[in-house]
Protein backbone atom coordinates (compact mmCIF):
# COMPACT_ATOMS: atom_id res chain seq x y z
CA UNK A 1 0.00 0.00 0.00
CA UNK A 2 1.30 3.73 -0.79
CA UNK A 3 1.66 6.69 1.43
CA UNK A 4 -1.33 7.74 -0.64
CA UNK A 5 -3.35 4.78 -0.22
CA UNK A 6 -3.04 5.25 3.24
CA UNK A 7 -6.04 6.11 5.14
CA UNK A 8 -5.55 9.08 7.53
CA UNK A 9 -5.43 9.29 11.03
CA UNK A 10 -8.73 9.52 12.67
CA UNK A 11 -9.27 10.83 16.30
CA UNK A 12 -12.02 10.46 18.41
CA UNK A 13 -13.54 12.97 21.21
CA UNK A 14 -16.02 12.72 23.84
CA UNK A 15 -18.14 15.10 24.98
CA UNK A 16 -21.48 15.44 27.28
CA UNK A 17 -23.76 18.02 27.30
CA UNK A 18 -27.14 17.33 27.97
CA UNK A 19 -29.49 14.87 26.29
CA UNK A 20 -27.76 12.37 23.87
CA UNK A 21 -29.84 12.50 21.40
CA UNK A 22 -29.08 16.77 20.72
CA UNK A 23 -25.78 15.63 20.57
CA UNK A 24 -25.88 13.58 18.26
CA UNK A 25 -28.51 14.42 15.99
CA UNK A 26 -25.92 17.72 15.27
CA UNK A 27 -22.33 16.26 15.37
CA UNK A 28 -23.61 13.85 12.29
CA UNK A 29 -24.17 17.29 10.57
CA UNK A 30 -20.92 18.11 11.09
CA UNK A 31 -18.24 17.80 8.11
CA UNK A 32 -15.51 15.38 8.55
CA UNK A 33 -17.35 13.35 11.57
CA UNK A 34 -16.85 10.11 10.37
CA UNK A 35 -19.73 8.51 13.05
CA UNK A 36 -21.56 9.20 16.16
CA UNK A 37 -22.32 6.99 19.16
CA UNK A 38 -24.19 8.14 21.64
CA UNK A 39 -23.51 6.28 25.12
CA UNK A 40 -22.59 6.58 29.04
CA UNK A 41 -18.77 7.65 30.40
CA UNK A 42 -17.84 9.44 33.89
CA UNK A 43 -19.35 6.69 35.89
CA UNK A 44 -18.63 3.99 38.37
CA UNK A 45 -20.75 0.86 36.77
CA UNK A 46 -20.19 -1.11 34.03
CA UNK A 47 -22.39 -1.43 31.23
CA UNK A 48 -24.98 0.67 32.69
CA UNK A 49 -28.30 1.27 30.84
CA UNK A 50 -30.01 4.53 30.11
CA UNK A 51 -32.96 3.69 33.26
CA UNK A 52 -29.80 3.32 35.64
CA UNK A 53 -28.60 6.46 34.16
CA UNK A 54 -31.62 8.32 33.90
CA UNK A 55 -31.79 7.28 37.71
CA UNK A 56 -28.46 9.50 38.09
CA UNK A 57 -26.85 7.07 40.48
CA UNK A 58 -24.53 5.53 38.36
CA UNK A 59 -22.35 8.66 38.17
CA UNK A 60 -22.41 8.17 33.98
CA UNK A 61 -23.29 11.62 31.57
CA UNK A 62 -25.16 10.78 28.70
CA UNK A 63 -22.70 11.91 26.07
CA UNK A 64 -21.30 10.88 22.19
CA UNK A 65 -18.46 9.39 21.17
CA UNK A 66 -17.36 11.10 18.15
CA UNK A 67 -14.80 10.20 15.48
CA UNK A 68 -13.80 12.52 12.74
CA UNK A 69 -10.91 13.50 10.42
CA UNK A 70 -8.98 15.80 11.98
CA UNK A 71 -7.43 17.00 7.83
CA UNK A 72 -11.10 18.20 7.46
CA UNK A 73 -12.03 19.37 11.29
CA UNK A 74 -10.04 20.26 14.27
CA UNK A 75 -10.86 19.10 18.04
CA UNK A 76 -11.00 22.63 18.85
CA UNK A 77 -13.74 23.17 16.01
CA UNK A 78 -15.83 20.65 17.32
CA UNK A 79 -15.07 21.98 20.55
CA UNK A 80 -16.60 25.60 19.60
CA UNK A 81 -19.47 24.03 18.05
CA UNK A 82 -20.08 21.93 21.54
CA UNK A 83 -19.86 25.30 23.18
CA UNK A 84 -22.05 27.30 21.25
CA UNK A 85 -24.92 24.23 21.02
CA UNK A 86 -25.84 23.75 24.88
CA UNK A 87 -25.38 25.56 28.37
CA UNK A 88 -21.90 25.01 29.66
CA UNK A 89 -22.85 27.45 32.34
CA UNK A 90 -25.78 24.97 33.85
CA UNK A 91 -24.65 22.70 36.53
CA UNK A 92 -26.00 19.42 35.57
CA UNK A 93 -28.60 20.23 33.61
CA UNK A 94 -29.38 21.29 30.37
CA UNK A 95 -33.28 22.98 30.05
CA UNK A 96 -35.56 20.53 31.63
CA UNK A 97 -33.16 17.78 31.70
CA UNK A 98 -31.79 17.73 35.73
CA UNK A 99 -29.40 15.62 37.37
CA UNK A 100 -25.44 14.87 36.93
CA UNK A 101 -25.93 12.41 33.91
CA UNK A 102 -26.76 16.00 32.16
CA UNK A 103 -23.57 17.66 32.99
CA UNK A 104 -21.35 19.23 30.40
CA UNK A 105 -18.15 17.20 30.65
CA UNK A 106 -15.05 16.93 27.94
CA UNK A 107 -13.47 13.48 28.08
CA UNK A 108 -10.02 13.95 26.34
CA UNK A 109 -9.09 11.10 24.73
CA UNK A 110 -5.37 12.53 24.72
CA UNK A 111 -2.82 14.69 26.17
CA UNK A 112 -3.37 17.29 23.27
CA UNK A 113 -7.08 17.52 23.83
CA UNK A 114 -6.77 17.69 27.40
CA UNK A 115 -4.86 20.57 27.53
CA UNK A 116 -6.71 21.67 24.17
CA UNK A 117 -10.15 21.96 25.86
CA UNK A 118 -8.92 23.41 29.39
CA UNK A 119 -7.30 26.28 27.20
CA UNK A 120 -10.45 26.73 25.24
CA UNK A 121 -12.22 27.08 28.72
CA UNK A 122 -10.14 29.84 30.07
CA UNK A 123 -9.92 31.61 26.68
CA UNK A 124 -13.64 31.85 26.73
CA UNK A 125 -13.78 32.79 30.40
CA UNK A 126 -11.46 35.43 30.00
CA UNK A 127 -13.24 37.18 26.91
CA UNK A 128 -16.19 37.08 29.06
CA UNK A 129 -18.30 34.70 25.96
CA UNK A 130 -20.73 33.72 28.30
CA UNK A 131 -22.38 36.06 31.59
CA UNK A 132 -21.85 33.47 33.71
CA UNK A 133 -18.96 30.87 34.90
CA UNK A 134 -18.17 27.75 32.37
CA UNK A 135 -18.98 24.88 34.39
CA UNK A 136 -17.76 21.94 31.91
CA UNK A 137 -15.55 19.75 33.25
CA UNK A 138 -12.79 18.92 31.90
CA UNK A 139 -11.51 14.66 32.65
CA UNK A 140 -9.29 12.02 30.78
CA UNK A 141 -11.78 9.64 29.26
CA UNK A 142 -12.33 6.55 30.79
CA UNK A 143 -14.23 3.53 29.48
CA UNK A 144 -17.31 4.69 26.96
CA UNK A 145 -20.36 2.43 27.07
CA UNK A 146 -22.60 2.73 23.90
CA UNK A 147 -26.06 2.97 24.74
CA UNK A 148 -28.97 0.67 24.02
CA UNK A 149 -29.69 0.84 20.07
CA UNK A 150 -33.35 2.34 20.20
CA UNK A 151 -31.34 5.38 21.13
CA UNK A 152 -29.17 5.22 17.35
CA UNK A 153 -29.91 7.71 14.94
CA UNK A 154 -33.00 8.53 17.49
CA UNK A 155 -33.80 12.49 16.23
CA UNK A 156 -33.63 10.66 12.49
CA UNK A 157 -36.51 8.03 13.49
CA UNK A 158 -38.32 10.14 15.86
CA UNK A 159 -37.75 13.98 14.38
CA UNK A 160 -42.08 14.65 14.67
CA UNK A 161 -41.66 13.82 18.59
CA UNK A 162 -42.53 16.69 20.82
CA UNK A 163 -39.13 16.72 22.48
CA UNK A 164 -37.39 16.32 19.31
CA UNK A 165 -39.40 19.35 17.72
CA UNK A 166 -38.82 21.50 21.00
CA UNK A 167 -35.48 20.55 22.36
CA UNK A 168 -33.43 18.38 19.58
CA UNK A 169 -34.36 20.56 17.04
CA UNK A 170 -33.86 23.96 18.18
CA UNK A 171 -29.87 23.31 19.09
CA UNK A 172 -29.73 21.49 15.45
CA UNK A 173 -30.91 25.13 14.28
CA UNK A 174 -28.22 27.00 16.05
CA UNK A 175 -25.39 24.69 14.81
CA UNK A 176 -26.88 25.39 10.76
CA UNK A 177 -26.94 28.81 11.91
CA UNK A 178 -23.51 29.41 13.26
CA UNK A 179 -21.35 26.75 11.78
CA UNK A 180 -23.02 26.64 7.82
CA UNK A 181 -19.89 26.45 6.14
CA UNK A 182 -19.28 23.48 8.91
CA UNK A 183 -22.28 21.59 7.44
CA UNK A 184 -21.66 18.19 5.62
CA UNK A 185 -21.55 18.81 1.91
CA UNK A 186 -26.02 17.74 1.10
CA UNK A 187 -26.67 18.29 4.27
Amino acid sequence: MTEQEMPAARETAILAGGCFWCLEAVFKDVEGVEAVTSGYTGGRVDSPSYRQVCEGGTGHAEAVRIVFDPEVIGYRDLLEIFFVIHDPTSLNRQGNDVGTQYRSAIFATTDEQLHEALALIEEMGEMRVYPSAIVTKVERAGTFWPAEDVHRDYYARNSDQSYCQYVVAPKIAKFRENFASRRKQGG
